[in-house]
């Protein structure tokens, strides 16, 4: 475990906390006026390895090969001349910070975007330390500065990671839809009004970033996935975007507690390590291993029965329920990935300066209109 302090004066800014992976929608923007959930759970944090955040400069002002340097293979809007090795945690993690008054907009509509550079600062030296997001339609968290932070061990702590036995004993998966709410909405008594059950924007974007490998993994070629929720979250897009006609390749789902892929998978939807990041490697080198969240592959993989309607109050004392909750409603609307956790993940493989892949991202914008994204 580690806690963080200034690099001004020393003072502790954080709990301790153990380090995990970045999550994929970390940087996502949901919808309009939705209101997002804390981005990492509290006790944990997480290291943005690409420089993010202002200043920003245009692609046109980027010759390629910097780009391809810094691993972008295709146009993007504009490239971060930020620092990397930005760190987030949970805003309730965070010790001794005060918000700076004269930097609490940026652009911000209902909360803070910290699109105008760091609007935290150590209440004990007053640097400017971090960022606080908390805007509609992002995920909330604190973004610490790289170089206002120093990182610091805890004494007596050295934790070992959790082992795929041990992370499918816990079971911890990540349900495919949920209830949101619009910016300043409030529950009712014993109702849901004010929600909607909705995908869940971090099936959204883990599956956007596996869409962009299998599109890389097809080679150019159509590409069957499983039936059932796989189906529901892959198949209409890649049809949209590939050829249609044999030979397909197919894709399986593979993984800790699955059996072995036979011989004629060319494709494999695995889970990536929640604390290390390590993509489960199977025993069957040949095929491209397709990373996903483990608790998406989770679900994928091991699917649960339907979720119960959360319920409001208790029932008198001596009163024996004898039902059960109600399913939880289905999404009204198709699956629809992340266009910008698409996009930001293709141009960073280097499949993508392959003509008819290069062709797909060039038309972006007419599969977003068909309803694809």
């Amino acid at each position: 475990m580690f806690f963080f302090v200034c690099a001004g004066c020393g003072a502790e800014l954080t709990v301790p906390l153990s380090q995990v992976v970045l999550p994929v929608h970390a940087h996502q923007k949901y919808g309009n006026g939705t209101q997002l959930p804390v981005l990492m759970e509290s006790g944990t944090f997480a290291v943005e390895s690409e420089p993010w955040g202002p200043p920003w400069r245009k692609w046109e002002e980027i010759h390629p090969d910097e780009a391809a340097a810094r691993g972008v293979y295709a146009p993007v809007h504009a490239l971060s001349d930020g620092a990397p090795g930005a760190t987030v945690i949970a805003p309730g993690d965070a010790l001794g910070t005060v918000l700076i008054p004269e930097n609490r907009g940026g652009g911000y509509c209902c909360g803070l975007d910290g699109s105008a550079g760091p609007n935290v600062a150590c209440a004990a030296c007053a640097l400017p330390v971090a960022c606080r997001i908390d805007d509609c339609s992002l995920w909330q968290a604190m973004w610490l500065a790289p170089s206002a932070v120093r990182r610091l061990p805890v004494d007596g702590t050295d934790a070992v990671p959790r082992s795929w036995a041990e992370l499918m004993a816990e079971g911890k998966g990540t349900p495919p839809f949920e209830p949101l709410a619009a910016w300043g909405s409030r529950l009712g008594a014993g109702h849901w009004s004010n929600y909607w059950w909705s995908w869940s924007p971090q099936w959204e974007a883990a599956a956007s970033r596996a869409l962009a490998h299998l599109l890389a993994a097809s080679g150019g070629r159509p590409v069957t996935v499983p039936d059932g929720l796989a189906a529901e979250v892959f198949r209409r897009t890649l049809d949209a975007m590939l050829p249609a006609g044999p030979p397909a390749r197919r894709a399986v789902l593979a993984g800790p507690g699955r059996p072995a892929p036979d011989g004629e998978a060319d494709i494999l939807l695995v889970p990536v390590h929640p604390q290390t990041g390590e993509v489960w490697a199977p025993a069957y080198p040949a095929a491209y291993p397709v990373p996903l969240p483990f608790g998406v592959w989770l679900w994928l993989a091991f699917p649960e029965p339907d979720l119960p309607v959360p319920t409001s109050g208790v029932l008198p004392d001596g009163v024996l329920r004898d039902d059960f909750d109600p399913p939880a409603p289905r999404p009204r609307h198709l699956f629809r990935a992340d266009p910008h956790t698409f996009r930001r993940t293709l141009v960073r493989l280097p499949d993508v300066r392959r003509p008819w892949l290069r062709e797909i991202l060039d038309n972006f914008t007419q599969h977003i209109h068909a309803g694809s994204f």
